[in-house]
C-alpha cells in the first residue's frame, strides 16, 4: 500500500520532479555534446636509456658490469629528477626559447625505470603544445643533467631516446566522464523531494485513506464516474 501511496504522489506532482530534471539537463548538455569539455588531454611516452661519457669517468678498476651498473644508478638519478619542480622549471624556460610560455606546475609528470630503462610520462591538455614540451624535456634531461648532477664528471650523462614519440588522448577522469550524468541525477532526486515536500505541505484531501488517517470515520465515497 505504501508504495501506491508513494506512485499516486509522484505522478501527481510530475512537473515539479521534471523542472529539477529540465535545469540540470540544459546545464549538463553542453558537456555531453562538446566531447572536448571532458577530453582528457594528451599524454606521451618517452623511453631512454642514460651512461656517463666514459671520456668522463674517473680512472677505475673494473669491468664492463661497472658500467652497466654506472648506467643504471644514472637512469635512477634522472628518473627522481624528472619529478622535481627544477626539471619542470628548465622545461618552461626551454619552451620560452620556442615561444611556448607555461606554467611549470601545469605540466603533468611522472617517471619510472625498469631494467635501466627510464620511463618519462609527460601530460598536457593541448597535442601541439605537449609535442613542444615533450621535445623540451629531451633537450633539459640530455643537455643540463650536469648542472644537477656533478658527480657525471666533466661532461653531461648520454641520453639516448629509445622510440619516437608519440601524443595520444589521454582517458578522461571518471569525474569528467559521468559528471554530466551524475548533476542530471541529483536533479532528479531534487525534484522528487519537491514533489514529496508539496505533498506534505499540501492541505487538501483527495483519498479516503487521507481522511482516515486523520481519524475521522468514512461514511460513503462517491465513485470518479
Amino acid at each position: 500500500m505504501e508504495l501506491i501511496n508513494i506512485a499516486r504522489i509522484l505522478l501527481r506532482r510530475w512537473w515539479l520532479i521534471l523542472i529539477p530534471v529540465i535545469i540540470t539537463a540544459v546545464w549538463a548538455a553542453p558537456s555531453i555534446l562538446n566531447r572536448s569539455a571532458i577530453s582528457g588531454g594528451y599524454t606521451t611516452l618517452i623511453l631512454y636509456s642514460a651512461a656517463q661519457q666514459p671520456e668522463a669517468m674517473p680512472p677505475r678498476d673494473g669491468d664492463y658490469q661497472d658500467i652497466w651498473l654506472a648506467s643504471e644508478l644514472t637512469v635512477n638519478a634522472l628518473t627522481a629528477w624528472v619529478q622535481t619542480s627544477s626539471f619542470r622549471h628548465e622545461i618552461a624556460l626551454k619552451t620560452a626559447e620556442n615561444g611556448l610560455e607555461i606554467d611549470p606546475a601545469a605540466i603533468g609528470i611522472s617517471a619510472d625505470n625498469e631494467r635501466s630503462i627510464g620511463q618519462l610520462f609527460l601530460s598536457w591538455p593541448d597535442a601541439d603544445q605537449l609535442a613542444i614540451i615533450a621535445q623540451a624535456a629531451l633537450d633539459v634531461l640530455a643537455e643540463r643533467n650536469l648542472t644537477y648532477f656533478p658527480q657525471m664528471g666533466s661532461a653531461p650523462a648520454d641520453v639516448t631516446i629509445l622510440d619516437d614519440l608519440s601524443i595520444l588522448p589521454e582517458a578522461p577522469p571518471l569525474a569528467n566522464r559521468f559528471g554530466p550524468f551524475i548533476r542530471i541525477g541529483l536533479g532528479l532526486l531534487a525534484g522528487i523531494g519537491l514533489a514529496f515536500l508539496a505533498h506534505y505541505l499540501d492541505p487538501t484531501l483527495r483519498r479516503r485513506e487521507d481522511v482516515e488517517q486523520l481519524g475521522l470515520p468514512v461514511i460513503a465515497s462517491l465513485p470518479k464516474e
